[in-house]
């Protein structure tokens, strides 16, 4: 188990004091989005939405591990790692209101998020090998839950790079439950770690809630990937807050977890007393860094609000403008329908 946070000091690594200011930077950055997206949730601004409050630190050091060319594949609860690695906050939002993910026609190499469980892990080691093929110097980076482990996709995209050499590094945030199911009703392997043995690949375990000490396991992972060994990486963490917006964590948590307190604990708060520890940061770094996230935010929900909606008849833009008659008559269908009924598409989202 890789850990740094408690237990050595800043220049005992291989870190300095900008690396890590930027990590807490970026943790209070998507802290603030997650509980903003919570709060517009709630009042019917946008969709669901799976909080990720407690992964925060997980997330950032592993974004801030790969490199610029790097192909990030990301699950639904990846939005700290988007948000770190350079996505807008605003093409997010937009996702969560219907929208599709690029609409900032960003370049960040980040493949869409995926909502099915596992489907985006032999994506990603299919990718990796298109790498190999292409004789390209960059790897794929897949996250995904300890959920995503009891799936098939899971077991085929290590087989896959197991064989190929793809160079992919898989990245499980073991964040102690698979919606309602507890770890121990997951697996009954030591740990998800060893999970990469069957695959002749290599297994590592790294706490989660250490922003450097996940960059450190990450940015050796990825190294190691170009060069043609995968790496399967545990990040050891906790969902403090529900699945989604639409589950209830009050019916299956009952009382503390029985986990270490490192594991539990606010990875924002743990990292922060770390730093001033360290004597690299102060409450007035921790303030001028909140305001700013704040202002971002309030920037990308003005952006997300700008953005008009569409009409019905739009699901056919893409289509040639020779349509065959069937078509032709859907889209005059379409429009008809929202001529009829103004009143139930100019209702404000």
């Amino acid at each position: 188990m890789t850990r740094i946070v408690g237990t050595r000091d800043l220049d005992e690594t291989r870190f300095d004091a900008e690396d890590a200011r930027a990590a807490l930077r970026d943790i209070v950055r998507t802290r603030r989005f997650d509980e903003r997206a919570l709060a517009l949730q709630r009042r019917g601004w946008m969709s669901g939405y799976p909080p990720f409050e407690g992964q925060e630190a997980a997330q950032v050091g592993a974004a801030h591990a790969m490199a610029p060319e790097d192909h990030l594949f990301p699950t639904y609860r990846s939005n700290a790692l988007q948000i770190a690695r350079g996505v807008p906050m605003s093409d997010i939002l937009l996702f969560r209101r219907g929208f599709p993910e690029y609409h900032s026609d960003h370049d960040v190499p980040v493949f869409p998020q995926a909502v099915p469980i596992a489907s985006q892990i032999p994506h990603a080691a299919g990718a990796g090998m298109a790498a190999t093929y292409a004789d390209e110097d960059w790897a794929s980076l897949v996250c995904f839950g300890d959920g995503a482990t009891s799936e098939g996709d899971f077991h085929e995209g290590l087989n896959f790079a197991g064989v190929f050499d793809a160079p992919t590094v898989f990245f499980c945030e073991n964040n102690g439950w698979a919606i309602s199911l507890p770890r121990e009703r997951q697996t009954a392997s030591e740990s998800i770690a060893v999970k990469a043995d069957a695959y002749g690949i290599e297994g590592v375990r790294v706490d989660g809630n250490d922003p450097l000490a996940t960059r450190a396991v990450v940015e050796n992972a990825l190294e190691r990937a170009r060069d043609g060994d995968p790496v399967l990486v545990e990040a050891l963490t906790y969902r403090r807050g529900a699945h989604t917006t639409a589950d209830d964590p009050s019916q299956y948590r009952d009382g503390d977890p029985d986990l270490p307190a490192w594991r539990v604990r606010d990875p924002l708060d743990r990292f922060a007393e770390w730093c001033r520890e360290q004597g690299i940061v102060d409450d007035g770094f921790l303030e001028e860094v909140t305001d700013a996230a704040n202002d971002e935010l309030g920037e990308a929900v003005e952006t997300a609000e700008s953005v008009p909606r569409p009409e019905p008849e739009d699901m056919f833009d893409s289509l040639s403008e020779d349509l065959p008659a069937d078509v032709r008559r859907q889209r005059e269908a379409a429009r008809a329908v929202a001529d009829e009924h103004p009143e139930t598409y100019e209702l404000d989202r």
